[in-house]
């Protein structure tokens, strides 16, 4: 038999990753299941679980990088991979607190992974993880983890590393079943916490990678649905604010530390986790674009998720609601104003299409029974083809609607009516989509010849349905050429959506353009905030 390991080296955190995800990938559906606080949304259990496999494929990479050398990555390099991975991958308000754990334990294991810098570890990441929570609450993950720290620092100091692997677990599961005493929500629900349930599992992955066995044990199931009434309800998903914003931030400590307060002012469920120039944020807030521009303020956010809570989240278990929308978008001000319409989002970063994986989770977060997507690119019908299939595998009901703009994904979500039959919805939304013509501003970046002519590096591009129409010297002459060109063909309203570094006259500019030579056309004018296109048109 062999000796269990002196020290976590690089072999044993891959390891660790992996198990954490094959348990993680077991109990994600009974974690989902009980899932009542902070809000029920049935998905602790695959925010978790993405969080560890975004870890798990980033401590990957290490080992990819190292194939043709002889030896394994340095502990360190692994540790930090997985930290940052879990980092740059977390969801979901668990999924959050989990990373900021790992970042802990990784400040730490980078040192040396012996049991004295275990246990040096798992009090690191228990105090960092309270303090990224603004409101910390006993009766949850963040109880159980501070009680693995302590089990494992009350071990005798000469203690092999799995000892102090199998105290911190032992310490975690007893803190696990004391939870529905804790917090009056999982008493009255009858169930664990779902985050501490997952941390269990994490911390149980750690045991047997080191050598250890960790007990078998099931998660407890929810009971049947059980209303939430006063202070309950209050303190848990009952009548919490009606958004999950969470988005990666490229920020300084001082910053964050300005965030932090306007976004505790803006709503509840606040957890910034992260440092070194790069954050997670994980908020819950009624006002979703508001949240967004405080990161805006603070530095520059991407990978911007939006999800809009179910109406009906006043029960311990949440339904899947009948019907969602979820709609791919290229700029953070559109993904308020589609959130803010009911939708759930999916930032298109400039240059960097979102993979079906992404696709896939959003429509899972969206927790409906019937999606409609709308890719809103013409470059994603692939892929969103892909992700549409992957969920109809999984029993969710699909429609794509093949929307090759973010003009026609906004025609679309605006005759979006969840009170009629699917198929009509679908048919309605497709219609309108197809009823705008869509076009986009563009600067050359070198000499090319286009179905317009040869434009020079420099030029405005105006591209209307995806082919280059106009070449401009400006991007208001430009604008106005686009408009006539798609206006002489007829319309009834033109839809201009603005990058964050076009000045506000351009849109009344244009907005007077369309008044006086086309009496009978409305205009509407839209904030994108950080886009790949100054402009963006829809003409309907």
């Amino acid at each position: 038999m062999p000796q269990p390991p002196d020290e976590i080296d690089a072999v044993a955190v891959r390891t660790w990753c992996s198990l954490a995800l094959e348990a993680l990938g077991r109990e994600r559906a009974a974690i989902d299941a009980i899932n009542v606080y902070p809000v029920a949304d049935g998905d602790t259990g695959t925010n978790l679980y993405l969080t560890v496999e975004s870890a798990a494929a980033a401590v990957e990479a290490v080992f990819a990088a190292h194939e043709t050398g002889s030896t394994a990555p340095a502990p360190a390099d692994a540790v930090r991979a997985m930290a940052h991975g879990a980092l740059i991958g977390a969801r979901g308000n668990s999924g959050t607190i989990l990373a900021q754990l790992l970042r802990g334990m990784a400040a730490v294991l980078s040192a040396s992974g012996d049991a004295r810098h275990l246990r040096t570890a798992l009090t690191e990441a228990a105090a960092a993880a309270r303090l990224a929570v603004a409101h910390p609450v006993e009766g949850t993950v963040l109880t159980v983890a501070t009680a693995a720290a302590e089990a494992a620092g009350a071990t005798d100091r000469s203690a092999g590393l799995t000892d102090v692997a199998s105290a911190a677990y032992e310490g975690a599961r007893a803190a696990l079943a004391a939870t529905p005493g804790q917090l009056e929500v999982l008493g009255r629900a009858g169930v664990v916490d779902a985050g501490g349930q997952g941390l269990v599992a994490v911390l149980g992955a750690l045991l047997e990678a080191v050598g250890g066995r960790p007990q078998e044990h099931a998660v407890r199931p929810a009971p049947d649905v059980l209303p939430l009434t006063g202070d309950c309800a209050d303190a848990g998903e009952g009548n919490g604010p009606a958004f999950e914003v969470i988005y990666l931030l490229e920020a300084r400590d001082e910053a964050v530390a300005k965030l932090r307060s306007r976004l505790d002012a803006l709503g509840d469920s606040l957890v910034v986790v992260g440092g070194d120039g790069l954050w997670n944020v994980h908020v819950h807030v009624d006002d979703a674009g508001a949240a967004v521009e405080a990161g805006v303020e603070a530095g520059r956010p991407y990978r911007i998720r939006i999800t809009h809570f179910a109406a009906d989240r006043g029960s311990a278990h949440r339904e899947p609601v009948q019907r969602a929308v979820v709609v791919v978008v290229p700029g953070d001000g559109l993904s308020g104003l589609c959130a803010e319409a009911g939708a759930t989002t999916v930032l298109a970063r400039p240059g960097e299409p979102p993979a079906s994986g992404e696709l896939v989770d959003a429509i899972r977060r969206a927790h409906a029974r019937e999606v409609v997507l709308l890719p809103n690119d013409a470059q994603l019908r692939h892929t969103a083809a892909a992700a549409a299939e992957q969920a109809r595998a999984e029993g969710i009901r699909v429609a794509l609607v093949p929307t090759r703009a973010a003009v026609q994904g906004i025609a679309a979500l605006a005759v979006h009516e969840p009170g009629r039959s699917f198929d009509e919805d679908v048919v309605a939304m497709t219609s309108a989509a197809g009823a705008t013509r869509y076009a986009e501003l563009a600067v050359a970046e070198r000499q090319s010849w286009t179905m317009a002519g040869i434009c020079q590096a420099g030029d405005i591009l105006g591209l209307i349905d995806g082919d280059v129409a106009v070449i401009g010297e400006d991007v208001p002459g430009t604008a106005r050429t686009v408009l006539d060109r798609m206006l002489s063909a007829g319309g009834e309203l033109v839809t201009l959506v603005l990058g964050e570094d076009v000045p506000d006259t351009l849109a009344d500019e244009l907005s007077a353009h369309v008044r006086e030579g086309y009496l009978a056309v409305d205009t509407v004018v839209y904030r994108g905030g950080h886009q790949a296109a100054p402009l963006l048109i829809g003409v309907e």
